[in-house]
């Protein structure tokens, strides 16, 4: 679907980042020491407290702003409600917890839109800024460099044990909290190492992500599986099968692009494909400068870990060891 939407979209001179690059979100050139940074997303609900959710929506579409590097500025509301089916004060505590992260985030809401809908969604479109020369892409690892990630992965299958009551009241909340963190303070401290490339792990799961980095630079990717860091439950619920479509949707993808010993079903490779919301941000980082940010990462109480790196080799392929 997106390749044909993309064969639509006519080019622009300024437009730095487009459609055709498939990346985080759109830049767009005002002069040259500015540009817009802008990006779309919403999903329904992941977690039962309605707060919850409007806050790890606001967090999960201020992400992509953060992904390439730049400061979100305003966002707008995005709403689908069944206003015949829940009530209104339902939607209130939603864009309340929405609230809570803007403020937190320094971002302006300026609007939004609303729509019935038989099922609840939410999200925000984001507008951004970033100085042209300074745009992080998924295009820009090289050979040698260490992949640093900041959040640990597992939402997709805590998330599912949620939804049919499988989940324990602590590994809800540890995810709950992950999801709800802001991507500014990863950025904030990796932007003094120089990352090479970034992306956010969303939708497409930390291997999905992972494959669009190392196919648009042109490197293959290892991952060290013992480093990836994962939230409590995450085993449990992968072993108790609570897969979401997403998952073998992104297995499937990536089938051919993909080295390892392990089975595809097994535990940490369920981890591996699982659906992010919310989820962390992804550096390729110089192998010298790794170390050090690391160390700042995890002083500023951020969980993050040092997961593989970049080589040279098929573009896109991954190999997990």
């Amino acid at each position: 679907m997106l390749a044909k939407t993309q064969r639509a979209a006519r080019s622009h001179p300024s437009v730095l980042i487009g459609m055709n690059a498939a990346d985080d979100a759109g830049v767009y050139k005002i002069s040259d020491d500015l540009a817009l940074v802008q990006t779309v997303d919403y999903f329904t609900p992941v977690v039962d407290d309605p707060r919850d959710y409007g806050a790890i929506a606001a967090a999960n579409s201020l992400s992509d702003i953060y992904a390439m590097g730049g400061e979100p500025l305003t966002a707008l509301n995005i709403v689908g409600f069944p206003t015949d089916l829940l009530s209104l004060d339902i939607l209130a505590e939603i864009l309340s917890g929405s609230q809570d992260v803007l403020d937190e985030a320094g971002v302006a809401l300026l609007g939004g839109h609303t729509v019935r809908n038989p099922e609840p969604f939410f999200g925000l479109a984001v507008t951004g800024r970033i100085h042209p020369q300074r745009i992080l892409t998924k295009a820009g690892a090289r050979a040698g460099d260490r992949l640093i990630l900041t959040k640990p992965i597992g939402t997709g299958l805590l998330a599912t044990g949620l939804r049919n009551g499988k989940l324990g009241e602590e590994s809800l909340a540890l995810m709950t909290r992950s999801m709800r963190r802001l991507n500014r303070e990863g950025l904030t401290v990796a932007l003094p190492f120089d990352p090479h490339a970034a992306t956010d792990i969303t939708g497409f799961g930390l291997l999905g992500h992972l494959h669009e980095m190392a196919q648009q630079s042109g490197l293959r990717a290892v991952v060290e599986a013992s480093s990836v860091r994962i939230l409590p439950g995450t085993r449990e619920m992968a072993e108790d099968r609570q897969i979401a479509g997403g998952l073998r949707a992104n297995q499937l993808y990536l089938k051919s692009f993909l080295q390892s010993e392990m089975d595809k079903d097994d535990w940490p490779m369920l981890a591996f494909f699982d659906p992010q919301t919310s989820g962390g941000l992804l550096f390729s980082v110089s192998e010298s400068s790794a170390p050090s940010l690391l160390k700042i990462l995890l002083q500023e109480g951020i969980e993050a870990s040092q997961i593989g790196r970049m080589e040279e080799g098929r573009a896109g392929e991954i190999v997990v060891v």
